[in-house]
Formats: C-alpha cells, structure tokens, sequence
C-alpha cells in the first residue's frame, strides 16, 4: 500500500524538482499540494507570488491545493498552532508523510523532523544532501523554467529579480551564492516543465524593495519561512507576477 503524504510547495525550483522525484517514486501517493500564504497580502510567503499564480500551478500539476493563512510576521507560536491545526485536518484523511524540498540545512530538516514526529508524521526530503550545483543543471535538462521572484539584498542586487534562470544566470552569481539559493539568497516561481499539463501564464509586473524589521521576542524564528537562514534586519527584492488578462 502506497503511504498517503502531502507535498509543501513554494512554488519554486526546489519544489518543482522534488515532487518529479517523488511523482515517480511507487512508494507514495500525493494526496495535495501545502502552501503557506501570507494572510494580508495574498502572497506565498517569501516569494510574494500572487495566490491566483500558485492556484494555477497546482491545477496544471493536477493536484489539491491546502493553504495556510499565515499572519504578517507571525509569533512562532501562532505560526505553529496554524500548522499543528492543518496537519491534525489531513491526518485524520489518512495521510502519513510530509514531503519537503530541502536540500542542505540540517537545523531546519532537525526542526521539521521534531515537530512532525509530535504529530505522528515522517518527512520525506528528495533532494537531500545532493549538490546543488548538480540538482540545478538536473532541473534546467529536464525542461523546467523559473524565474527569480525574489532576491535578499544582502547576497544579491536588483538586477538579479526577474531573471530567468539559465547557464548565464548561474555564471553571474557570485562565489559566496549557492546556485539554487539554499541559503536563503533566493526565491523563484517555476511556470513550466514535466510536471505541468500547461505552462503557467503569467507577466511581469513591477519590482519593489521591502525592507522587515527583526521579530523582537525570536530573532532566531526559522520555521515560518522555508529557509532557516532568512532573518529579517535587511531587505529583499520582488518582482511582481500579475496573471495574464484573457479577453
């Protein structure tokens, strides 16, 4: 019997590439899609990618999307009740596993493994351990494309958000900028490729600068976003998708 096991998408390249193993692996059944958005905004938390773009993803992938409305800079507390309740709803439809895109950040695999095992789940992580250098040239050979929605300023500039990622794209990051942006240096929205009926429509909008003042009562809060290295003393760089208008 198969093991019944929700995927956590962010939408971007990590994610698109785990979940291709993992749609190829017998040994699970993907019952949906998890995804964290940010209550106010309407935005994949991080990324800042509209809901309507990660709705249309999850449609051409063909699987059910589950969001978590998160708050605007959540206690750790209260991010973890919405999660503790979200689990507890898909446990009680038979699922078992908790399928992740991490590939390298062992305090944060530690902490999703610790918190899952109170709930009576098993995290599943694909690329694990894997280098990057050899998962993002395995990513672009098989056919996905994604763009850089988001950059932290103090790894990359501007002129990095909205780029599509290929062989130059690599070629200009700098030395100290892991390739797929474990880090934390990066974020992106993947828009086609093997596990998409259809490439996802979308345009690019404009590119805004927000700047997040340090949680006072956790500075070293790593749960809320999907890079434990992500703090919030600097500022981050996006690039608006807007879902393209049908006439």
């Amino acid at each position: 019997m198969k093991k019944k096991a929700l995927f956590n998408w962010s939408s971007g390249k990590d994610s698109a590439l785990a979940l291709y193993k993992v749609l190829r692996d017998p040994e699970f059944e993907i019952s949906c899609l998890l995804t964290s958005v940010n209550q106010e905004f309407q935005r994949i938390s991080m990324h800042g990618v509209r809901v309507e773009l990660l709705e249309q993803q999850a449609k051409s992938i063909g699987l059910p999307l589950e969001i978590m409305q998160i708050p605007e800079m959540p206690t750790m507390e209260v991010y973890e009740i919405v999660v503790q309740t979200t689990l507890e709803k898909l446990k009680n439809k038979g699922l078992t596993h908790s399928i992740f895109g991490d590939i390298f950040l062992e305090d944060l695999r530690k902490y999703r493994e610790e918190k899952l095992a109170i709930m009576g789940f098993e995290g599943v992580f694909p690329l694990w351990k894997v280098p990057t250098d050899d998962l993002l040239q395995e990513f672009i050979g098989l056919g996905f494309k994604t763009i850089v929605v988001c950059v932290n300023e103090r790894f990359l500039d501007k002129s990095f958000v909205g780029r599509i990622i290929d062989q130059d794209f690599i070629n200009d990051l700098p030395e100290n900028v892991d390739v797929c942006g474990e880090n934390g240096e990066f974020h992106t929205f993947t828009f086609d490729g093997p596990i998409f009926s259809n490439p996802i429509d979308f345009e690019i909008g404009e590119i805004v600068y927000r700047k997040y003042e340090k949680p006072k009562e956790d500075s070293s809060n790593t749960a809320c976003d999907t890079n434990a290295t992500d703090a919030f003393d600097y500022g981050f760089w996006y690039c608006d998708l807007l879902q393209r208008s049908r006439l």
